[in-house]
């Protein structure tokens, strides 16, 4: 039997670490760039304690609701249905860089569906398939079914088109499936079939060009495969000079019109430049520490609906932050994937510090 006992205060505090840490990194690494283009250094780094403010009060309000009420249809129908009726609905907005990736009220608001698709899918997954544990061998009954959501959020989100969030929601997908039970060669297979898609998505002249540069990067920017390897030369250049030690807070170079996106995206490589490999390597202790946290919580979990909510939603943070890394130490081809809790962007920020409170929540219940 289960009882209350306190929250866990690694996964508590560590979520907050890495919180501030964010503030004080979006704005050194946004500052300068802030000034030139609003005439204000404080433009990011003012949006991006709004959006922290509000996820830790979502954090302390999930934190004390309990688990049992997202396991129900009433909960979950509605949660499938506005944000498939979200993803779709970027589709109406106007693009930015080529792409339909958020909603927008004006020059005032904006936020991702995309975000949201994370945390609800885990959700579903939970609630279709913890009662149907002892049937993950029966395709109409259990794997086919548990498929369908996933796949229609990752077809949306693959059209926007951002490849990387769906294969996040992908991987997500097949660790929960094989947490409940899964043969392995069932996921090889489907890791298979999904072989010729992804090769054909690949092949897509930008995304391409974007494996070239990954397969043979130059900093010669004069055409367009070069061109498309800049990111990494300068994110691999930032994160080269910051050494042991680092440059020193703000001091960093390679955010000044340099390295694109060095306060979203790259910001890890901004990180390593000035607080060298010493800040770069605390920061990932960090991750490691929330993840076997998340992880312990998961495992020691006797309720089935909350053992898979937590262990999804301990995955997608820690998938999320090996991808955005990778990124910016070219071990992956570029994409565009936040650093959990610490890149600039308000509907990842909020919907990971939501997910948290109800990670943390489910830490109370003890055996």
């Amino acid at each position: 039997m289960a009882k209350l006992v306190g929250v866990d205060k690694w996964l508590f505090f560590t979520t907050l670490v890495l919180v501030v840490t964010g503030l004080v990194m979006v704005f050194s690494a946004s500052a300068v760039v802030d000034q030139e283009k609003y005439h204000s250094a404080y433009t990011f780094v003012f949006t991006q304690a709004i959006w922290a403010a509000t996820g830790v009060l979502a954090l302390f309000v999930l934190m004390h609701i309990d688990i049992s009420h997202y396991n129900t249809p009433r909960f979950i129908y509605p949660a499938l249905c506005v944000t498939t009726v979200l993803l779709v609905l970027v589709y109406l907005m106007p693009g930015s860089h080529h792409t339909h990736r958020w909603i927008r009220f004006g020059n005032f608001f904006t936020f991702q569906p995309s975000e949201i698709a994370k945390p609800v899918l885990v959700f579903f997954l939970a609630w279709f398939l913890h009662t149907r544990l002892g049937a993950m061998d029966k395709w109409m009954r259990t794997l086919l079914p548990a498929a369908l959501i996933p796949f229609v959020f990752i077809v949306l989100i693959v059209a926007q088109p951002d490849l990387g969030t769906a294969m996040v929601l992908a991987g997500v997908t097949a660790m929960i499936l094989v947490l409940a039970g899964m043969e392995w060669k069932i996921l090889l297979g489907a890791f298979c079939a999904a072989l010729p898609p992804l090769a054909v998505l690949l092949l897509v002249p930008w995304r391409f060009a974007r494996l070239l540069a990954f397969l043979n990067p130059n900093c010669d920017a004069r055409d367009a495969a070069n061109a498309a390897s800049y990111h990494v030369c300068q994110s691999l250049i930032a994160v080269g000079t910051g050494g042991l030690t680092g440059r020193g807070y703000m001091e960093g170079m390679q955010k000044l019109f340099y390295l694109p996106e060095a306060s979203t995206d790259f910001i890890f490589a901004n990180i390593a430049e000035e607080l060298g490999f010493i800040g770069a390597m605390f920061i990932a202790l960090l991750f490691v520490v929330l993840g076997w946290r998340g992880l312990r919580t998961a495992f020691r979990s006797t309720d089935p609906f909350a053992r898979l909510v937590a262990f999804g939603i301990t995955t997608t943070i820690l998938l999320q932050a090996f991808f955005n890394i990778s990124v910016v130490l070219s071990l992956v081809p570029t994409k565009g994937i936040p650093l959990p809790l610490i890149s600039h962007g308000g509907t990842s920020l909020f919907c990971t510090l939501a997910s948290i409170g109800i990670l943390l929540n489910i830490s109370r219940q003890a055996e």
